[in-house]
């Protein structure tokens, strides 16, 4: 019976060897299109950054999760046109850009809000009120909290979504409103972050 660290060595060797770009091939299709962004163009300083960052690694497709991440800061989510480029960047096909996409929940697959909100949902939140403190954030932006994934308010100005352990279970329930951290957070601290939030 193979163990489970086998099996995930298997896959990340599977991943290591997938298909990649060869000139002149046509790039395997994305199975499920990702937002389209028309005004996509990459600067010379973004550029730049890629470049060096690139250079951070043996092999150019080690550097794929970081690419991931200088293209949200960019762009604040990851589109179908920044897959395509970062696959031809790195000589891959798109699908191996697209499955980091789609498995790390940390890569935004449309616009997120000018305040992102997350909340632990991981069981020790769960206890400490952290499903209580999702219901009021979306009830008082006006969102449905038994929706599925992240939601953004009409106006684009929040994002509410549970996320899993934010790693500080002994000060549960816990939350990130952008990069900032919040611990022990009540309903009434929640009103202040958001009164916070610009």
């Amino acid at each position: 019976m193979l163990t489970g660290e086998f099996l995930f060595l298997i896959s990340i060797f599977d991943w290591m060897n997938a298909a990649t770009f060869e000139p002149g091939v046509a790039p395997q299709a994305i199975p499920n299109a990702l937002q389209e962004q028309p005004d996509f163009a990459v600067t010379a300083d973004l550029e730049a950054e890629i470049d060096e960052l690139i250079t951070h690694y043996p092999k150019k497709r080690s550097a794929s999760l970081m690419l991931l991440h200088a293209f949200q800061d960019q762009f604040g989510y990851i589109s179908r046109q920044a897959v395509e480029w970062i696959a031809a960047k790195l000589e891959l096909q798109p699908i191996n850009i697209y499955e980091l996409v789609t498995f790390y929940p940390m890569f935004h697959q449309k616009p997120v809000g000018k305040c992102h909100l997350r909340c632990c949902r991981t069981l020790s939140c769960a206890l400490g009120g952290s499903y209580k403190l999702h219901e009021h954030l979306c009830e008082m932006l006006g969102l449905d909290s038994e929706a599925h994934g992240a939601q953004t308010t009409s106006d684009g100005k929040y994002t509410v979504e549970f996320v899993e352990c934010l790693a500080s279970c002994g000060t549960a329930p816990v939350m990130m409103c952008n990069e900032a951290f919040h611990e022990g957070v009540t309903v009434g601290k929640s009103n202040e972050i958001l009164a916070n939030c610009k």
